[in-house]
């Protein structure tokens, strides 16, 4: 048996390794790629569409001001809270050209998730959009931000539909909450200003930061995964290698992005792969308005798509879906959670092309494993090992397993991150000596090389493509001082794939369900707040008073 069995089951033409070399930095795919495609468009929004050639001017403004004007160095970091809107790549391509650190920041965080991602971080600068200005606003004297950009969601588009789709946020649907930030910046102000100023990139490698891109910790705490320059590149160049021998064509393909750029999956497959083909992100600003996400699709004869398993069965859900024209679509990629298969072979019967499904972590840059994209349909698999990569099922001793036993999956490769921002002990739980990343996930693998997630080691919770840590959960709940116990546990739900449920003891009898939702709706972004709540008269402990997990499940 090889070593690397996987091998045997690749589509002719991926390679076995790529070349990490061929470029310096995301920055350098970057700037190849405005060179290459400055006439054709890049990204749309709103039904405004901004070209390669004009992104790449804006981003030398935006980075010639946030150094020139701002002080900013190579090195320092930059939040950037927005959901997917024109202003994102500008301003992320603009932060990785000045030779900022990206700290990419989920926009409907509470005051003290993004106090501790701010403060963690030790960001210097922050771009948001106003709607959550006010959560800013709220925590920033209490952080090491220097500048504050702000942004409205029609700043990029011409007028006069920019300022009527700014009232109507504002005023119509009452968005933006009031909010004093003195001595911020607004986004077109910084924009004009690096006009006029002649930029330098920054010198980058591949060992200089590209992304602080933060991942529940098993503490309860967010951690910040390094991501450099060269795990970006390298993750960039895997996963172009694996799907671009599939009829993809450089300057034509049009990518539906629904899935938020803060998260890791779009950002990786879509704003910078799909950046290195040339092709056109169709930004989804809000994916929940399912209608208005239908009729935006209409618009498009596009290529590719990625998403979640919940939104690709909620999109099947939705009036019209079924109407639209997927003959041009080629692929159609599922990560972030595992795809279901009844929603498989629905996608795959509606638009005619199997969703194929992939797995990664953000520790991972995201990508690991992928199905090979000529595979005729739902395999209940998470792929192969892409190029470059390597996989193994190990023991609790962390010793390999033979083929077909489960253990823990690990992987090794160049888009393994270098390690958790400031947390030296937490990166070496996680990387053992040999470099082999441990991912909690236990799987098995068959003889063609296929891995299969069977379970998971860790507690976390994933809820529609987010990992939600049980230690988070309990610490927010367990503020509440007629609380007495509390334990985190996910449960199946056939929307998201899991929910969060809290088992609590009360310390006051009084302690009403509606008094823990109100405190986690506070405390907690959407998606980690619990779902069920049940009241028991004590939690099942192990002798050292560790909660069962497990037997919470059973209760």
């Amino acid at each position: 048996m090889t070593d690397k069995p996987w091998l045997q089951s690749y589509q002719e033409g991926i390679p076995e390794y790529i070349d990490v070399s061929a470029y310096s930095s995301v920055v350098d795919i970057f700037t190849t790629a405005c060179e290459k495609f400055a006439d054709k468009p890049a990204f749309t929004n709103f039904g405004k569409t901004i070209t390669y050639g004009e992104l790449d001017q804006y981003t030398k403004q935006f980075a010639a001001s946030l150094t020139q004007n701002a002080g900013l160095e190579k090195g320092d970091r930059i939040a950037i809270m927005m959901p997917n809107l024109l202003q994102y790549p500008i301003a992320v391509f603009g932060a990785l050209r000045a030779g900022l650190v990206v700290v990419n920041t989920n926009p409907l965080y509470t005051d003290r998730e993004l106090e501790h991602q701010l403060k963690d971080s030790g960001a210097k600068a922050i771009v948001v959009v106003e709607a959550f200005a006010h959560t800013v606003a709220d925590v920033v004297k209490d952080t090491d931000v220097e500048m504050v950009i702000t942004t409205r969601f029609g700043d990029m588009l011409d007028f006069p539909k920019s300022m009527l789709l700014n009232f109507v946020i504002k005023y119509v649907k009452k968005m933006v909450k009031p909010f004093s930030l003195p001595g911020s910046h607004g986004f077109k102000d910084v924009l004009a200003k690096g006009a006029s100023l002649t930029a330098t990139d920054a010198t980058l490698t591949h060992d200089d930061l590209a992304f602080l891109q933060y991942t529940g910790g098993t503490t309860g705490v967010a951690k910040g995964a390094m991501l450099s320059h060269g795990n970006m590149v390298a993750n960039i160049l895997q996963a172009h290698a694996w799907i671009s021998i599939n009829d993809l064509e450089e300057g034509k393909e049009i990518i539906i992005t629904a899935l938020p750029l803060y998260h890791i999956f779009a950002l990786t497959a879509n704003c910078l792969t799909f950046m290195k083909l040339g092709a056109l992100n169709v930004l989804i600003t809000n994916p929940r308005d399912m209608p208005g996400f239908v009729k935006e699709l209409k618009k498009f004869r596009f290529t590719a798509f990625t998403g979640v398993n919940t939104l690709f069965n909620a999109l099947m859900n939705t009036d019209g879906f079924k109407d639209i024209d997927f003959s041009g679509l080629k692929m159609t990629l599922g990560g972030g959670m595992a795809v279901q298969e009844a929603v498989a072979n629905e996608w795959q019967e509606t638009t005619g092309k199997p969703l194929v499904e992939a797995y990664g972590l953000t520790e991972t840059s995201p990508a690991a494993c992928i199905n090979p994209m000529n595979i005729g349909g739902f395999n209940d698999s998470i792929g192969l090992p892409i190029s470059s990569t390597e996989a193994s099922i190990r023991n609790e001793n962390n010793e390999a397993l033979p083929m077909g036993e489960a253990g823990e999956l690990c992987i090794r490769g160049p888009q393994v991150m270098q390690g958790y921002w400031q947390k030296p002990e937490a990166t070496s739980d996680t990387i053992d000596s040999d470099g082999w990343l441990h991912t909690g996930d236990v799987a098995q693998m068959n003889e063609a090389g296929f891995f299969k997630i069977v379970d998971r080691l860790k507690d976390m919770i994933l809820v529609s493509g987010f990992n939600v840590y049980p230690n988070e959960i309990e610490a927010v709940i367990a503020m509440m001082p007629d609380v007495l116990e509390v334990g985190a546990i996910g449960i199946p739900d056939e929307h998201s794939g899991e929910v969060v449920k809290v088992v609590i003891v009360k310390k006051n009898p009084s302690l009403t369900e509606d008094a823990i939702l109100a405190h986690c709706k506070e405390n907690l972004t959407g998606y980690k707040r619990p779902k069920v709540i049940q009241f028991v008269d004590e939690l099942p402990k192990t002798n050292v008073g560790k909660i069962l997990r497990r037997e919470l499940r059973e209760l």
